[in-house]
């Protein structure tokens, strides 16, 4: 499953953020207990929807992910170490923005600065990598001195080019690493290797600006941050989500309506999550049941089998693929490939966003 944690300086939102992500209530969130908020959120998709009224299976199943809501400053568990492993543990990290004013919720740092909270954290992170890495350094010197070692050499020499772009301050999802190098350094669990998406909590006074398309990236270009690599925007409005997680379904809707948004802040979230970590869907109606798939994108159809079960992938035979938009239209398989929109495919086919995918296979 797809883990996000939730992080940022202390009174900027995150546990708003949570509630309107997982529509959690209740005593406890927000009451700076020092545990974790976990939730799992399913990934709304319109196409598993529709797939589900045409074939009105048993079970239709999501894609889900997880999201952490850590409690506290992240920069304090940076440098304390305190809940670090759980936040080592996720794929990206949402870091929610301070934007909005309130003199009754004191600002860290005595002021609104949302260049230079990103700035900060940003900063922590790399701090708390160059710390393990240069401990690890130190640790692999001692033994390389001892014997030779191909596999110690090769983690040496990684963990000294992180050394390098650390001791700049450049965060290592910035770095151009081998695919070696990668696999070396995969059970370091890198916090500023991490894909970042920096969510705007925005104020009341900012909400119109939710009804564009690209508010979040305006607002990012406004204070002066540029595109990096591995780190995308976001963009929410913390006091109308959080009225929001206190309604239902319809009432949300029409609520959003009236502020001109079309989605959701979980739904541009989780857009943005699979945009920032290139990630794409495929669904599959067998079995009685219509299920959605997470997938990178480039993943092959035999990779793909092997997502489902290493028996599929094993006896992996061919992959029957039909765009979701022409089986729409068609209204079913068999019409689909009538009109020649079902392709047959074989191991090596790159699958697509989108796609409904029967695997044939032996066994």
């Amino acid at each position: 499953m797809l883990k996000i944690g939730i992080v940022g300086l202390s009174q900027v939102g995150k546990t708003t953020l949570f509630r309107a992500l997982t529509q959690a209530h209740g005593a406890g969130l927000g009451s700076a207990r020092p545990e974790a908020h976990v939730g799992v959120v399913r990934v709304p998709d319109a196409r598993l929807d529709r797939l589900a009224e045409m074939y009105h299976p048993q079970r239709t199943i999501h894609a889900t992910i997880e999201y952490v809501d850590t409690p506290g400053s992240v920069i304090e568990l940076a440098r304390t170490g305190v809940q670090s492993q759980n936040l080592r543990e996720m794929n990206a990290l949402a870091h929610v923005v301070r934007v909005f004013e309130n003199e009754l919720v004191p600002a860290e740092g005595g002021c609104v600065s949302p260049k230079r909270d990103i700035e900060n954290v940003e900063l922590e992170l790399i701090l708390s990598d160059l710390g393990m890495v240069e401990k690890r350094v130190d640790r692999l010197e001692k033994d390389l001195k001892k014997q030779k070692s191909a596999a110690l050499e090769k983690e040496f020499e990684a963990l000294k080019t992180c050394k390098a772009a650390l001791e700049k301050q450049t965060p290592l999802r910035e770095v151009s690493l081998s695919a070696d190098e990668e696999h070396v350094l995969r059970g370091f669990a890198f916090m500023s290797l991490k894909p970042v998406i920096d969510v705007f909590n925005l104020g009341d006074e900012e909400c119109a600006r939710m009804s564009q398309g690209r508010a979040a990236e305006q607002f990012a270009a406004e204070i002066g941050m540029k595109a990096r690599p591995h780190t995308s925007v976001a963009a929410i409005c913390g006091k109308v989500e959080a009225e929001l997680a206190e309604l239902t379904e319809t009432e949300a809707a029409e609520f959003r309506a009236s502020y001109g948004m079309r989605e959701s802040a979980g739904a541009r979230l989780i857009h943005s999550t699979y945009a920032l970590l290139g990630l794409i869907s495929f669904f599959t109606t067998d079995g009685g049941e219509c299920r959605a798939w997470t997938v990178r994108a480039g993943t092959s159809a035999y990779q793909a089998a092997g997502e489902i079960h290493s028996d599929i992938q094993r006896g992996f035979i061919r992959a029957e693929v039909v765009k979701f938009e022409a089986l729409a239209a068609a209204g079913s398989v068999a019409e689909a490939r009538a009109h020649a929109q079902l392709k047959v495919e074989g191991k090596e086919y790159v699958l697509q966003d989108g796609e409904v995918v029967h695997f044939r296979h032996s066994g």
